[in-house]
């Protein structure tokens, strides 16, 4: 056998052996069809098929993929037409229906995608397709579900990106959580005055609750002072007077002593105020009585001469 010969056999036996083994990553799966027709799946690992008969129709992803719909207008209940994207995450449970059943996957779940946001949007106002986001992924989630079974996919979630309205509408709720946002700072800054004069009022009352009792205390001890200053100054009359009946003894009355001392000092007091007007009695006999009661109350007794 020539050199050529072998070169050519050992070529087609190279051809013939790379055709026959097949290496498949984890996670992936080869569609081998026989003469046209569905033969088998080729699993991840080492894989033989029969060369010039059996073909790889297509390579299957089993990991969760991702398709991306791009902003469409969608027309909400109350007739506001808005951009609305989204994320579908799937995974291929059935690479042979995916693979026979649908011509282009990828293109089918965009389609059916963008219908579903018209079905469910569509029966959503404005403000509930913008505040409901987890309910309408969810419904939108089931809707795909069951309409991808039959290709043999399973759709595990979809996102809504973003809700873009049209700019007059977007202006409008601008200026409405703007009020909004004036509203609640102004109900704050009422209730934080309305807590303020609530505490200022129990300030004062207690203030004056204090004033009041410190004022009852101070009558109460002014009142207890003057008592005790009356009481003293009793006493010490009392003793004043129990001193000069001592002093005076059996010679005179003290309470004669008393009232001319007290008259002595009215007189007194009438001689240094110049500008007042001094009424004396209209018979001079009283007053020297008066003045002769005083000498004889001030009279020391003498005693009598030894006979």
């Amino acid at each position: 056998m020539t050199l050529p010969v072998l070169v050519i056999f050992a070529l087609f036996l190279f051809v013939v052996i790379s055709k026959t083994i097949k290496i498949v990553p984890q996670k992936q799966v080869k569609i081998i069809e026989r003469l046209g027709k569905f033969h088998r799946t080729a699993e991840a690992g080492l894989n033989t098929i029969v060369p010039f008969l059996d073909a790889i129709r297509e390579t299957i992803d089993l990991r969760e993929q991702i398709t991306k719909i791009e902003p469409q207008p969608v027309i909400t209940r109350d007739n506001v037409t808005m951009e609305v994207d989204a994320v579908i995450y799937f995974v291929i449970v059935d690479p042979v229906r995916a693979t026979y059943e649908v011509q282009n996957l990828r293109w089918g779940l965009e389609q059916l995608t963008l219908s579903a946001l018209r079905n469910v949007i569509g029966q959503l106002d404005l403000d509930h397709t913008l505040s409901s986001r987890d309910t309408t992924n969810a419904q939108l989630r089931s809707a795909l579900d069951s309409a991808t079974q039959q290709w043999g996919v399973k759709v595990m979630r979809i996102e809504l990106k973003n809700i873009t309205p049209p700019e007059e509408i977007r202006l409008t709720m601008e200026k409405q959580m703007t009020a909004e946002r004036t509203r609640r700072a102004v109900v704050t800054t009422a209730e934080g005055e309305k807590a303020s004069a609530i505490l200022r009022a129990e300030g004062q009352k207690q203030s004056q609750i204090v004033t009041a009792e410190g004022s009852k205390q101070a009558v109460i001890l002014a009142a207890e002072g003057q008592a005790e200053a009356r009481l003293r100054v009793a006493q010490a009359e009392a003793q004043a007077i129990q001193m000069v009946a001592q002093a005076i003894g059996s010679a005179g009355n003290p309470a004669q002593y008393l009232i001319a001392q007290r008259y002595m000092e009215s007189l007194s007091a009438i001689a240094t105020d110049a500008d007042k007007l001094v009424f004396m009695p209209y018979e001079a006999t009283g007053v020297l009585s008066s003045l002769g009661g005083i000498k004889e109350l001030l009279q020391v007794p003498q005693a009598s001469p030894a006979r």
